[in-house]
């Protein structure tokens, strides 16, 4: 009897549990009452900032994935290094390559004062800006989920482990995209989210000098303004048009102009799905635009800390 109720118990307890973890789920409507100005707030910051400067559209998207593809989405990217950790920063795929965290700040000071509190997580504020960025850049606007905390801690380990290079094969991105809890269809489309954006000399050298799966006359002309040493920092579109959501980049990859070797794995890197798709989103924009929100919105849902987990950071970059 006493085994008995000591298993019966037992399963409320796991009930609980789980019944508590399925209540601490994102929502799209978590600042309705909390902070009805929140999201608004940030769509101002993020539109002025990105009509300073439309580049900073793509570095907003870029600090959301990078942040979800290390630990979940918790807003560890954010975090500078302390004599606790070496924070995610300067790990080889973020070194020289993630900015925009001076719109972050902005964008946590204003939001604070418009909440009259520290309300919204800075993870939230990256989902909430990458969304924005997205939508003023000529993409579509999907329902960002929000209800996010911050993580406490970072992990340059993690981030160099995690992060997928741009040398990657299809089969080692696919391997890494499924790790994440994402999907061959994931792959294709958040790798076209370098629709927006350009990429530094260092990350495509190699492909433009290497590479036989590489349009001749596209890699001759790249060769001009990124030599075979020194350089490193110049700068070319993702695809023809680097400040404006389209297509594009799918059609590049048709005719061997993926600027980086881990774009073009996805057309001719050995996968005929992968290929597949490729054909169809450069024939159906408005399919890619619809898939690439739902594939978003999944990115956004791996692993965030929601509910007692974490905190809400007053300093984007300092742990509380």
């Amino acid at each position: 009897m006493a085994s008995l109720i000591h298993s019966l118990l037992l399963c409320v307890i796991v009930l609980s549990a789980s019944l508590s973890h399925s209540h601490a789920q994102l929502t799209q409507d978590f600042y309705n009452n909390v902070c009805p100005k929140a999201l608004s707030t940030i769509k101002s910051i993020v539109s002025k900032a990105i009509k300073r400067e439309p580049r900073m559209g793509a570095s907003l998207l870029r600090l959301h994935f990078h942040d979800c593809f290390v630990n979940g989405c918790d807003g560890s990217v954010l975090l500078d290094d302390t004599t606790n950790f070496t924070g995610e920063k300067t790990a080889p795929a973020n070194a020289n390559s993630i900015r925009g965290f001076e719109v972050v700040d902005q964008i946590k000071t204003q939001v604070d004062r418009v909440c009259k509190g520290n309300v919204v997580s800075c993870a939230d504020i990256l989902a909430i800006a990458a969304r924005d960025s997205v939508s003023i850049l000529g993409g579509p606007k999907y329902k960002v989920l929000v209800g996010r905390r911050d993580a406490r801690t970072a992990s340059f380990d993690n981030a160099r482990r995690n992060l997928p290079p741009p040398f990657f094969s299809f089969t080692q991105l696919l391997s890494n995209f499924q790790s994440h809890g994402l999907d061959l269809k994931d792959l294709v489309v958040l790798s076209a989210g370098h629709t927006l954006g350009v990429a530094r000399c260092s990350t495509f050298r190699t492909r433009i000098y290497n590479d036989t799966n590489i349009d001749t006359k596209f890699a001759t002309t790249l060769q001009r303004n990124c030599p075979q040493s020194g350089g490193d920092d110049n700068l070319k579109g993702l695809d023809k048009t680097p400040n404006f959501f389209d297509n594009a980049y799918f059609k590049a990859l048709l005719t061997n102009k993926g600027l980086l070797h881990s774009d073009q794995e996805l057309f001719g890197g050995g996968n005929s799905d992968s290929d597949d798709l490729v054909k169809y989103y450069s024939r159906y924009p408005s399919a890619f635009r619809n898939d690439f929100g739902s594939s978003m919105i999944k990115m956004g849902n791996m692993n965030p800390l929601t509910g007692t987990d974490g905190e809400i950071r007053a300093n984007c970059r300092l742990v509380n």
